[in-house]
């Protein structure tokens, strides 16, 4: 690697990350090309799915001036056509001389551009500033590796770790700083989940409000609801922002409304399969899923290894007595402890927004996952 060479990859992690929330189903990349003599010749990074991707983006920035140059890419260059042409032959066909990237592309069906370059005699060098550009990806490496959503468990509670007081009221726990920054969550999700005890409880509407979605479509609003219990006066079903009811196989739907999304699937201990559920929204090109309400679902994602990230909003105030944030969650003993690692602690209005994850990531199960 040449001196300059962590600097510019920095700066296509960096636009990479502009189009975070923008994307999906695809990955978030970033790209910088430098002329023959190391000037920075052009930028780009994939705004949106169906658009130019980032290297074709920097490459008509740079111009004629991109040959003999070298392009850092935060995710292997593709070497497949899908709604758009393979990155890799547009790098050859601007007479790039070197190619650095910093993940491979996990897609079998995408993958391959690094080797395409390599036979066409560019230089090729892999792994630079990995950690970083996985982690402006995470959500779509989670989804292209494990065939499922990346799920973010949001919650709210006491310094007590209560989620509602002793009769059941919850509203508000936390801060307006803290319920927009919840927003601003939903809004860069692909769908929004919650059980069908929250439906029942609060009623909620599970929509983004006042953040528009960055992308313009609003969060699939999900209801984990095995029985078919959701009223069909319930807000969710208000048209607003389009729903899905997960159901049981065996549930009678005759009660809800006529048209209503239905995926039906097995039953598993204490409700739904989960990993089933996760796998037809991952059918669906849903690639983040921001998981919200209540104590016991939350308790089932994370006995079964499904949760991603956890985004907790503290209130400095105690009850003593009432609803825990979390559920059984499989732990009998301090040995099985679910161990997480803090990433972010922020202050929001009077409230703390921590942000953790696994402190030990689980291995990845080989999938084919939707072409870029």
């Amino acid at each position: 690697m040449h001196p300059p060479d962590a600097a510019h990859m920095a700066r296509a992690v960096e636009l990479a990350a502009l189009g975070r929330g923008r994307t999906s189903p695809n990955p978030v990349v970033g790209c910088v090309v430098l002329d023959a003599s190391g000037q920075v010749a052009g930028e780009g990074f994939h705004a949106k799915a169906g658009g130019p991707h980032a290297e074709i983006a920097a490459l008509a920035a740079a111009g004629p001036r991109a040959r003999g140059g070298t392009a850092y890419v935060t995710l292997e260059p593709c070497a497949h056509t899908g709604r758009t042409g393979p990155c890799a032959g547009a790098l050859i066909e601007a007479g790039l001389a070197r190619v650095v990237y910093a993940v491979p592309d996990p897609n079998p069906r995408a993958a391959g551009g690094a080797a395409r370059l390599r036979s066409h005699g560019l230089a090729v060098e892999s792994g630079l500033l990995a950690e970083a550009a996985e982690a402006v990806n995470r959500e779509w490496l989670t989804f292209a590796r494990l065939g499922r959503p990346h799920v973010t468990w949001k919650y709210a509670a006491t310094l007590d770790g209560r989620s509602a007081a002793a009769d059941g009221t919850s509203q508000w726990i936390t801060s307006p700083e803290a319920r927009a920054d919840v927003h601003r969550l939903r809004a860069a999700s692909d769908a929004v989940v919650a059980g069908i005890g929250t439906v029942l409880a609060d009623d909620p509407r599970l929509t983004a409000r006042p953040a528009t979605p960055l992308d313009g479509t609003p969060p699939l609003r999900v209801v984990v609801d095995s029985s078919a219990k959701t009223p069909p006066a319930a807000r969710v079903l208000d048209g607003e922002a389009p729903t899905l009811l997960a159901v049981a196989r065996d549930a009678d739907t005759a009660a809800l409304p006529g048209g209503t999304d239905l995926v039906r699937l097995p039953r598993a201990e204490g409700g739904l399969d989960l990993p089933a559920l996760l796998h037809e929204l991952a059918r669906r090109e849903i690639v983040t899923v921001f998981l919200e309400g209540g104590a016991t679902l939350a308790g089932s994602f994370l006995r079964q290894g499904l949760i991603d990230r956890v985004v907790a909003y503290l209130a400095p105030a105690f009850l003593g007595a009432g609803a825990a944030a979390l559920g059984e969650a499989g732990v009998a003993t301090i040995a099985e402890a679910h161990r997480w690692s803090f990433t972010d602690c922020t202050p929001l209005g009077p409230d703390l927004r921590i942000t953790a994850e696994p402190a030990a990531h689980r291995p990845a199960t080989p999938h084919h996952p939707k072409e870029r």
